[in-house]
């Protein structure tokens, strides 16, 4: 089933209530426990596809899928649709948000012929941002949040934007948010489902000092932190007990990430001194000890090989 996107039918369901729409679409209304997830797309009426096609791919969004008449772009998980017609949608006002102040500024020396204003602080809703008109006179937002968020990456900027942080922010890390990280963390895959990873959380000041001098300048981020966690894996549950200890570290770092906190893999932790601080049994694997905290700043990207140069074919 599909929308007519020229039609008036699509705007229509957006005023109707949920009972109305339960009762029209049922096969729409599925249970959270269901397979997949349900994602979401704004569409636009255009007079001119091709010249607002090139506007928003200017500002930095990719074409995710193109049909006739219709574009929808993609700018990290935030898609959005134009549509050709003899009408010009302008109601409400398109935002793309960004991680630091420096990105909005950024954005913003980019589009200062056509930007409303400097870019400033919102008290109000704690937010840097400015405002800017598209080519059809639409009001476009480019802002940064100047507080915590909930995850909102998508897969592909979670994996390419995540960095290693070694220097942290003095705001505590909350235990719901915790919580959720580890509820991802408990789908890491492991041999066999063997499930023979856990994980430590250490908060004790003195302890992360010691865990901080066992390698110098390499683990001295645990004492910057406010917590860290020890990724560990029994041998008794499986026989890939390293493998399984490394996939769910790399799940929690991952997850960290996509709630706004830093980590950095500490390597060499799988030692006796770092086992008796925490009480994990000498057998055991200690796939890493990584602080966890928000940045105090996000570093750039390092160089990267060409994928080219890593891929390799045997036929």
């Amino acid at each position: 089933m599909c929308f007519d996107r020229h039609s008036d039918d699509i705007y229509g369901v957006r005023s109707r209530s949920n009972q109305d729409l339960k009762e029209q679409y049922p096969k729409f209304f599925i249970s959270k426990k269901g397979v997949g997830g349900m994602s979401g797309i704004i569409f636009f009426r255009t007079k001119d596809l091709m010249k607002i096609k090139e506007f928003y791919l200017s500002i930095g969004a990719t074409v995710w899928l193109e049909q006739e008449n219709c574009v929808i772009l993609k700018h990290g998980n935030f898609l959005l649709g134009f549509c050709k017609s003899e009408t010009c949608e302008k109601n409400g006002v398109i935002t793309f948000f960004y991680r630091t102040k420096e990105e909005v500024d950024l954005a913003y020396r980019g589009l200062r012929e056509i930007a409303l204003a400097e870019p400033k602080e919102n008290e109000k809703y704690h937010i840097y941002h400015f405002f800017a008109n598209d080519p059809e006179n639409r009001t476009i937002e480019f802002q940064c949040f100047l507080h915590p968020l909930q995850s909102y990456h998508d897969g592909e900027e979670l994996l390419k934007n995540r960095r290693s942080i070694r220097y942290f922010g003095n705001r505590e890390v909350p235990d719901e948010v915790l919580w959720r990280i580890f509820e991802v963390c408990r789908f890491s895959p492991t041999a066999k489902n063997s499930q023979s990873y856990y994980f430590v959380v250490i908060r004790d000041k003195k302890t992360l000092e010691l865990l901080a001098s066992l390698r110098g300048n390499s683990s001295a981020p645990l004492s910057r932190a406010p917590i860290a966690v020890a990724i560990c894996s029994d041998p008794e549950l499986s026989m890939s007990h390293v493998q399984d200890g490394c996939i769910a570290a790399y799940h929690f770092i991952l997850t960290s990430w996509l709630h706004g906190l830093g980590t950095c893999w500490i390597a060499d932790m799988d030692r006796i001194q770092v086992k008796e601080a925490l009480g994990i049994p000498k057998e055991h694997y200690v796939a890493t000890v990584t602080p966890v905290g928000y940045p105090a700043k996000i570093p750039e990207a390092s160089l990267r090989r060409m994928t080219k140069e890593m891929i390799r074919f045997v036929d």
